[in-house]
């Protein structure tokens, strides 16, 4: 571990999203071996992975935001984590809706869709929606790492890797939601692969931004995680929760426990 220690905050944030990334490759590839997979032992990797991250939100980021505006000395010290919060999770919400805009274009209401809809732009639609997902993600670990270095209270390379592990966790079964049902389209093995594969391809970019802006714009840090962590939290509370728990809820909810435990004991106990 050493020798990852000693690297720069945007090489370590690359690294662990390329972990991230190589975990939903890794997802996605189920479609080369099986149609389907074992619903419950998706749903309990959905439930750890947003338990972790909801965990990760308020001691990897929101707090630290905190500390770091009384540090320098902010008069509202919960002013700027608050905007950043909110317009994180809008940022998400908004996302969403375009999305919903765009693919509903064609159909004047929703049971025209669900009688039939172009297989092309619903396969569009569900890479799209993943990807946009997987931005934020990759923009925590980063503003995670790049937090370290600007000396932000609470923040350690630690915390960071288990927030990169965590997210990691819950992308294997985004990568499985997007190549599985790609496969059903019709779509052969290899293209439902590499459709599957690529909506985690913005989390490296996204994690070497995050880093570079934590490290250059310290006024701008308390912001940025916030916006991380109100970004994090809208996925989880709008994606990953309820597809959770939509068929194995006490799985859910204990996988959920089980994410913010570990997560919390980690960060605080070893942090």
């Amino acid at each position: 571990m050493d020798w990852f220690l000693e690297l720069s905050p945007v090489m370590q944030a690359l690294i662990a999203t390329l972990f991230t990334w190589a975990i939903t490759a890794l997802g996605a590839a189920v479609v080369l071996f099986f149609k389907t997979i074992n619903r419950k032992i998706l749903d309990c990797m959905l439930g750890f992975g947003a338990g972790v991250m909801i965990a990760a939100s308020f001691w990897s980021l929101l707090n630290p935001a905190i500390q770091l505006c009384e540090d320098i000395g902010v008069r509202y010290a919960w002013l700027a984590p608050a905007m950043g919060f909110l317009a994180g999770g809008l940022f998400i919400v908004v996302s969403e809706k375009f999305l919903d805009k765009f693919y509903f274009t064609k159909w004047k209401d929703k049971k025209d869709y669900e009688k039939g809809a172009d297989s092309v732009k619903r396969s569009l639609l569900l890479v799209a929606a993943v990807t946009i997902h997987n931005i934020p993600e990759g923009l925590a670990v980063g503003v995670a790492f790049g937090g370290v270095v600007a000396g932000v209270d609470g923040a350690t390379v630690l915390s960071a890797m288990l927030l990169a592990l965590g997210i990691g966790l819950q992308n294997f079964p985004e990568g499985a939601a997007v190549s599985l049902p790609l496969r059903r389209e019709g779509y052969s093995r290899q293209k439902s692969f590499l459709c599957g594969q690529a909506s985690g391809m913005v989390e490296p970019i996204a994690g070497v931004l995050g880093a570079f802006a934590a490290m250059t714009m310290r006024s701008m840090l308390p912001f940025l995680l916030a916006f991380a962590a109100g970004a994090m939290i809208s996925v989880v509370s709008s994606e990953l929760i309820p597809e959770s728990a939509s068929e194995n809820k006490n799985l859910a909810t204990i996988g959920v426990i089980l994410g913010f435990m570990v997560m919390m004991i980690m960060d605080v106990a070893l942090g």
